[in-house]
């Protein structure tokens, strides 16, 4: 098993590469602006680090969002892409639960990423690590009335709004690392290959012109 992971849901642009029983390599770079410039680079930088050919690898792991519209497309699109000409088999995971995965928090907890216009992405999980509701999209009040007393936050959302939701230490962005861990193991709850936007794009097309008589 040689399983290419990568995810590019937040600003984080994340890439690993795990043989099924331990991590090659990895690397992320955190740059909101860049997913479609540094993805491909950093595909191959891994493959080339490890001593490797894209031809050895027998999985691509996703991490599908939620997450903004363009970066998202870009890992979603590269990952359907590189699984259907290798003929890889093809692991979606949503985002949040890579992060949840990653986070030592004892007891219940909530995953949130910085979704802009003032809202955060958000899924809620047990002590277990396993998502209990979610994902969603809300203003960080709205989230914060849904969480029990004592129930603390985690992810670039969490941190951004840290005067409205109950914060502790954990990871801000999926580490690709974790997600092909989780594939390598069995251990993903996986999902539909499909971008989770959860709500409408920011860009769309015009529609279109109306004639005047």
């Amino acid at each position: 098993m040689l399983v290419l992971a990568f995810d590019t849901a937040t600003p984080a642009v994340t890439v690993a590469l795990h043989d099924g029983g331990r991590l090659l390599g990895s690397v992320s770079t955190v740059d909101a602006m860049r997913h479609g410039e540094l993805l491909v680079p950093a595909i191959a930088g891994v493959i080339a680090d490890a001593g490797v050919s894209m031809r050895d690898v027998t999985d691509v792991a996703v991490g599908v969002g939620p997450g903004p519209y363009t970066g998202l497309r870009v890992g979603v699109v590269t990952g359907r892409t590189l699984a259907a000409s290798l003929g890889a088999c093809l692991h979606a995971v949503c985002t949040l639960d890579v992060i949840a995965a990653a986070t030592s928090v004892e007891g219940p907890f909530a995953v949130a990423t910085d979704a802009r216009r003032k809202e955060v992405y958000w899924a809620l999980y047990g002590a277990d690590r396993r998502r209990v509701d979610g994902p969603g999209v809300a203003r960080p009040a709205e989230l914060a009335a849904q969480l029990a007393r004592g129930v603390p936050a985690v992810g670039r959302g969490a941190q951004a709004y840290a005067e409205v939701l109950p914060t502790t230490q954990g990871p801000l962005d999926p580490d690709a690392g974790v997600l092909a861990a989780l594939v390598a193991r069995g251990e993903a709850d996986e999902v539909a290959a499909e971008p989770m936007y959860l709500r409408r794009p920011d860009a769309t097309p015009p529609g279109e012109r109306k004639q005047v008589s």
